[in-house]
């Protein structure tokens, strides 16, 4: 990895600053330690979350392409810093659900906890301002954000992404009860996974601990008040790192 220096900002979200560089096909995003839920109306500071889901999400980038599954990513700048690619981001948010949980089942009839076989693949309209309404076919054909070959490629990587992470929080004691990701496409037209891939965009359940409470790993324990929200990150970082110890590192 080359060298470069930092430019303007170009992105905020909830959760990063994306900012230019000296280089066109090179950005970095800061993770910050801003904490969320139900649209923001929810908000609160989390000292050391930034850094934890960056390291989080960089093993996880890195494991996805060592399964042929196209990323952003490029390297691990600071602890919470990564260097990515620079991408268009489709403003569709993908949902994929092994289990049935959360909102899904306030919105159809499914017990919570019950087995997702296939797994169940949503899309939503990204825009809070809608409050990130459920894109049906027709209103997904409206909006004209994909075409059908599009949307069948973003749909296999979905699915590929699943199978990949399911595979491997197994592995390391977690179960991947549903995730939500970005994909975004690059300038020579590739539609890769983009934006991040940590608890606060995962479900995770410890496979450990049977208390319905205390196996959650993820941002539910923000949502809920239960506490202990950064050292539950922490855990799962602290297995993560143990099957992907060491991500390449910029300059």
């Amino acid at each position: 990895m080359t060298s470069y220096s930092l430019g303007s900002l170009l992105y905020e979200g909830k959760a990063k600053r994306v900012f230019v560089t000296d280089q066109a096909d090179l950005v970095a995003v800061e993770y910050k330690d801003d904490a969320t839920a139900f649209n923001a109306l929810k908000k609160a500071q989390l000292a050391g979350k930034g850094e934890l889901n960056c390291q989080i999400s960089a093993r996880l980038f890195e494991l996805l392409e060592r399964e042929g599954i196209a990323t952003h990513y490029l390297a691990l700048q600071e602890p919470n810093w990564m260097l990515v690619r620079p991408v268009q981001i489709v403003p569709v948010e993908v949902v994929v659900r092994n289990i049935a949980f959360g909102s899904l089942c306030k919105q159809m009839p499914i017990e919570p906890g019950a087995p997702l076989e296939p797994p169940l693949l949503d899309l939503y309209y990204k825009d809070d301002a809608f409050g990130d309404p459920l894109l049906t076919d027709a209103r997904l054909e409206r909006l004209g954000l994909l075409t059908p070959a599009q949307r069948q490629e973003l749909e296999r990587l979905a699915m590929a992404v699943n199978a990949c992470l399911r595979q491997f929080f197994a592995g390391i004691a977690l179960q991947l009860v549903d995730f939500k990701i970005e994909l975004g496409f690059t300038a020579d037209g590739d539609l890769v996974v983009a934006d991040e891939i940590s608890p606060d965009t995962c479900r995770l359940w410890d496979l450990q601990v049977s208390d319905a409470s205390d196996r959650i790993l993820d941002k539910d324990r923000f949502r809920q008040d239960l506490g202990g929200v950064v050292e539950a990150y922490g855990e799962v970082l602290k297995r993560v790192q143990g099957a992907c110890p060491s991500p390449r590192l910029g300059k």
